[in-house]
């Protein structure tokens, strides 16, 4: 298939369808960077396996305060971790869980709003420890709004220096992909009509068109993961393939080798743990 009819059917299933900084940062590394998370706000999150301290970053205020307002209303209290996945993270804030029987579906439950996107990247990215908000996928929510209330700690892995690469190449290339089916979707009427005419040389001479315009606009910003990510996967790991696409407003403090414990529970069906764990209650410990 090629790349002129890979964007119609891409744009067909689309018209058919879903001042506290990171540790790590540059020049900020060690004591500073402690330092800044010393002045953020921190909420403890006592969970039936222990408990967690996130801090919650400034630069994400909306997200912030929304997980404070729900903190405040006692809205976690008692809601499940949801969805485990070793390696990768814990998932939880569906309110839907707390009562909910082995055999429910979960993963929809949220306070019947979301967040707009504070995605600010590189700056925060998925390191281990990475708190971040959930939301449904590009197809169906192009803007990237959190969902109100879920949310996840990242575990991850950690790569090597040529497996990151690797992944850069990857996320590269998705970038550009990204670039190109946007340029289809401005273009798809002048695409039919060509196709309707069977006009080859016209269509030849529009995916040329496209795939240098493609080529040039990522050329502006091309990706490329920073000093201070790959420092952190390569010694501590995460999710690198999230990065840029979830918003990532804070980060766990202590409490690691609780959200280890959750990570490493047998789960069944939907990735849910077969025994229950679930987040007690939350406190406010400095704001």
């Amino acid at each position: 298939m090629n790349i002129i009819n890979r964007c119609i059917v891409a744009v067909a299933a689309i018209l058919a369808a879903m001042s506290c900084t990171l540790a790590g940062q540059s020049g900020n590394a060690g004591k500073s960077a402690e330092s800044k998370l010393d002045n953020c706000i921190k909420v403890e999150i006592e969970t039936s396996l222990g408990n967690v301290v996130v801090a919650l970053y400034d630069k994400t205020p909306q997200h912030r305060d929304n997980f404070l307002k729900l903190v405040g209303e006692g809205y976690y209290n008692g809601v499940l971790f949801h969805r485990v996945i070793k390696n990768f993270m814990v998932q939880t804030g569906d309110g839907n869980s707390k009562n909910a029987t082995a055999d429910s579906l979960l993963g929809t439950g949220d306070p019947g709003y979301t967040v707009p996107a504070e995605i600010v990247y590189p700056e925060y990215f998925h390191k281990r420890g990475a708190l971040a908000a959930a939301r449904t996928g590009d197809e169906v929510n192009p803007e990237r709004r959190s969902s109100g209330s879920q949310f996840y700690i990242v575990t991850g892995d950690v790569y090597s220096p040529q497996q990151l690469q690797q992944m850069e190449q990857r996320m590269a290339d998705m970038k550009k992909n990204e670039i190109f089916n946007k340029l289809g979707s401005e273009n798809r009427k002048q695409i039919m009509i060509l196709r309707h005419k069977k006009d080859s040389v016209g269509l030849k001479e529009l995916q040329d068109s496209l795939i240098a315009t493609t080529e040039a606009t990522y050329a502006m910003k091309p990706f490329a993961f920073t000093a201070e990510q790959r420092q952190a996967y390569t010694t501590v790991g995460g999710t690198p393939h999230l990065d840029g696409s979830y918003t990532v407003f804070g980060e766990v403090v202590e409490g690691m080798d609780v959200i280890d414990k959750i990570q490493n529970v047998a789960t069944g069906k939907n990735d849910r743990p077969i025994d229950d764990v679930r987040i007690v209650t939350m406190r406010v410990l400095k704001q």
